[in-house]
């Protein structure tokens, strides 16, 4: 444990040391959240079913936090940590393979839940945000969609042999997903469009966080679950297959 938290806080360190990384996963969300809400506001609105669009899309802002940071900043710094060589000289240390990917989670996973922080807390103050559910509801819920992200992102990094490659195509699964998802507007997108959309994990993370951010029970989320626990199951399974550290 001594081993796993010195090496988190280095990496940490080094995360907080990249600005594109930190605007990404932390700026990007809130500049989204800010300009659209600053362009409709928050009061309730008859088509959102009495919701302002900031409580309507907290949820959604979430889940792109939830893809920035672990799909594509994941995938690119584990990606960039085996080629250039890193993760050869630690296994050369005392340090074992699985803390030297916990780490990586942990750290990962301390930005997302701090791009959420930054959300509630932003909303809360300027929109007045309210929250229908409850938060032990929405926080098991937040985990099991951040692994299930993560564990693309390390199949990514898995099979791309360089750390540009890992980002191209990192950003070529993210940001169709972003959009297609509906945690960029409410917008009903066509019937069509919504069919092919069930398919994108990052749908299934919008609608469980949305659903029990609004007070929906994890019952009526079976489907959103079991995709993501499955999306999660296979993706460790890959990655323990296809995995290389040089």
């Amino acid at each position: 444990m001594r081993s796993l938290w010195k090496l988190t806080c280095m990496e940490m360190k080094l995360f907080l040391r990249d600005p594109a990384a930190v605007f990404f996963s932390l700026g990007f969300p809130l500049m989204v959240m800010v300009l659209f809400g600053s362009m409709f506001g928050n009061r309730p609105i008859r088509d959102l079913g009495g919701k302002g669009f900031v409580d309507r899309m907290i949820p959604g802002y979430t889940a792109m936090v939830i893809g920035t940071t672990g799909l594509v900043s994941l995938a690119t710094v584990v990606s960039s940590y085996r080629e250039k060589g890193v993760f050869r000289r630690q296994l050369a240390t005392p340090l074992r393979p699985p803390v030297i990917l916990a780490a990586q989670v942990l750290v990962h996973f301390v930005m997302t839940a701090a791009g959420m922080a930054i959300l509630v807390v932003i909303g809360e103050l300027v929109y007045g945000l309210r929250l229908q559910g409850s938060l032990i509801n929405v926080l098991p819920a937040f985990v099991l969609s951040s692994l299930s992200i993560f564990g693309l992102g390390f199949v990514l990094a898995s099979v791309m042999a360089t750390a540009r490659s890992a980002q191209t195509s990192s950003m070529v699964v993210y940001f169709p997903m972003m959009f297609l998802s509906g945690s960029v507007i409410p917008m009903p997108l066509p019937e069509t469009v919504q069919r092919y959309a069930q398919v994108l994990p990052l749908t299934h993370v919008v609608n469980l966080l949305r659903g029990l951010w609004e007070g929906g029970a994890w019952s009526a989320h079976l489907k959103e679950v079991g995709f993501l626990a499955g999306l999660l199951v296979v993706c460790v399974i890959v990655s323990a297959k296809t995995f290389r550290w040089e």
